[in-house]
């Protein structure tokens, strides 16, 4: 029996199975599975991630019940990547090796200063979420993140997007994050946060250990905005009257979705988008990122030498974290 990761709320609820998850991938069903387009992964990586998010039990009749706010993780509420942290504080304990952390430091970086996610990256960090996921049980990734939460991400909450989320919820309106990091972590930031939920990556596991097998994809791009269409669904929202925010242009289909798209700490093309549309624009960072390609070359040498310098202090202090 294939079980699914928990949500925001209840965590012992048991969770409903999309009717078209093509269940595990044995051997002989693999040259299937590698025949999913990318348009059906991502209806599949939402479709699941709608099926397992939970609601908090304080808000099971919402003052507003047709609206809602959704909210993008990295770089919209939190500086940097999530998936970043949680691999950190996972080395930490020993899950994987110096060299992949130090890759990890790297795109980190890389993320930071260019302020964009790069599409090789992203499939980069789904390839290795695999890789040091597998064979490890749901309990203990869940027990991990709220440590790994507290020592390495609770103070990289951006306080305005923080305070943007709690205009909705003193609205009477339900709010959930929508990520691709794994819905273990993204859940643990929500409840955390006093969200009502939280969409994210959804992760194959079989009596309660991980298979290294995402269900769809990554719940990113286009699977965001499956998501959350079929958890309006599920829940009565009307889009045309919910918020969506998010820092990446990867995000314009789940933007377009809804009837309040707001641009957080948003990249150029995003920026570009939501002046020509008239949408709302926050930036919460202290100072713009550099465009001149002259001070981004020197920023990008910069976290290169960060990275090596990382490794080294890594490999010198066994189980300090990189600073």
């Amino acid at each position: 029996m294939v079980a699914q990761g928990c949500g925001a709320g209840r965590r012992n609820a048991h969770a409903r199975v999309p009717a078209d998850y093509p269940g595990p991938v044995t051997p002989s069903r693999d040259k299937h599975h590698r025949r999913l387009d990318l348009q059906q992964r991502s209806v599949l990586a939402g479709e699941a991630a709608a099926s397992i998010t939970e609601v908090e039990s304080a808000l099971d009749t919402p003052a507003d019940p047709t609206a809602a706010a959704f909210f993008d993780v990295d770089n919209t509420v939190m500086q940097g990547a999530s998936i970043f942290h949680l691999a950190r504080g996972l080395h930490r304990r020993k899950f994987f090796s110096t060299r992949d952390i130090a890759s990890a430091a790297w795109k980190q970086a890389y993320f930071r200063i260019v302020g964009v996610e790069d599409p090789e990256h992203v499939a980069e960090a789904r390839n290795s979420a695999l890789s040091f996921i597998a064979g490890h049980t749901v309990a203990e990734l869940e027990a991990l993140g709220e440590e790994i939460f507290d020592e390495s991400m609770a103070h990289r909450i951006w306080p305005g997007t923080r305070a943007l989320a709690q205009l909705h919820l003193d609205e009477g309106e339900r709010v959930w994050l929508v990520t691709a990091a794994p819905i273990e972590i993204a859940s643990i930031i929500a409840r955390r946060l006093g969200l009502t939920g939280a969409l994210g990556t959804v992760s194959e596991h079989v009596d309660g250990i991980y298979t290294g097998r995402l269900v769809g994809d990554m719940l990113h791009g286009p699977a965001k905005a499956e998501a959350v269409k079929a958890l309006a669904v599920r829940e009565g929202l009307d889009l045309a009257r919910c918020a969506a925010y998010s820092d990446s242009a990867n995000d314009l289909p789940m933007l377009s979705l809804v009837g309040q798209p707001c641009a957080v700490n948003p990249d150029p093309r995003l920026r570009a988008h939501a002046r020509e549309q008239g949408w709302q624009i926050r930036d919460y960072r202290t100072g713009r990122k550099a465009a001149r390609a002259g001070l981004v070359a020197a920023g990008v040498a910069g976290a290169v030498a960060g990275s090596l310098a990382a490794g080294a202090a890594l490999r010198g202090r066994g189980h300090d974290s990189v600073s």
